[in-house]
């Protein structure tokens, strides 16, 4: 068993619920773990991969439940919510991606990343959200796709961000029913419970019909940096 594997406790406090709220999830199913000597055990991995799928199937209230419970450090005070404008810098924005396959949409994405200079190693990055793309395909039935590694790679960045790609016309990229996908986000955390603050959000920002055709609407950069900004403000809590 890993030392970072939760227990029954550990998850409580964690997912901010009662460790009899855990248990039953466990017992029905509803959680990926197993049974260790009799005891639950969940591995962090599992748990991350289980919330990330929570997220996209979530209303906004539950979004924003999870988004403020994750904001909490267990045993102290809540943090600011996240901004995704403030993490989302213009020069990690392209409106005019040029990639036509999703190989090459992923290395110009993590090189468009790279141009802030807070993304060390593009070629390590693009090879990571390449695999998690192999393992479960990120893009959504409304076109978009919020790319990044099974785990955050804090070795390779100097902070937490975003960039932000536009195709004009969407590809296959994996999403459901086959559904074409033409705007990118790259999620870059330097921790777990950082990436799942920043995915609530970010899902939040996709539940709104109007985010995506204001973004496809972009003329540049700085436009598409001002829609992520306008609607972002609208959020509530």
């Amino acid at each position: 068993m890993s030392d970072d594997d939760f227990d029954i406790q550990r998850l409580a406090v964690y997912l901010h619920l009662d460790a009899a709220q855990v248990a039953r999830l466990a017992d029905r199913g509803n959680l990926p773990g197993r049974k260790v000597g009799g005891q639950w055990r969940f591995s962090q991995a599992s748990i991350h991969h289980w919330l990330e799928e929570r997220m996209g199937l979530s209303s906004d209230d539950e979004l924003r439940h999870m988004e403020t419970a994750l904001s909490r450090a267990p045993g102290g005070d809540a943090e600011e919510p996240v901004s995704l404008a403030a993490m989302l810098p213009v020069e990690a924005i392209d409106t005019g991606l040029a990639a036509r396959t999703r190989q090459s949409v992923i290395a110009d994405m993590c090189d468009l990343a790279a141009r802030t200079g807070w993304l060390w190693d593009p070629s390590k990055m693009s090879e990571a959200v390449r695999a998690r793309e192999d393992m479960f395909p990120t893009a959504l039935d409304n076109g978009a796709a919020l790319l990044h590694p099974r785990r955050p790679l804090a070795a390779l960045l100097d902070r937490p961000f975003l960039a932000l790609g536009l195709l004009a016309s969407g590809i296959p990229f994996g999403g459901p029913r086959g559904a074409a996908t033409d705007v990118f986000f790259l999620i870059l955390s330097v921790e777990d419970q950082g990436h799942l603050r920043v995915l609530a959000r970010l899902s939040r920002l996709l539940a709104d019909p109007g985010f995506l055709v204001d973004l496809r609407l972009s003329a540049d950069p700085l436009a598409a940096h001002d829609v992520v900004a306008r609607y972002e403000a609208r959020l509530a809590g």
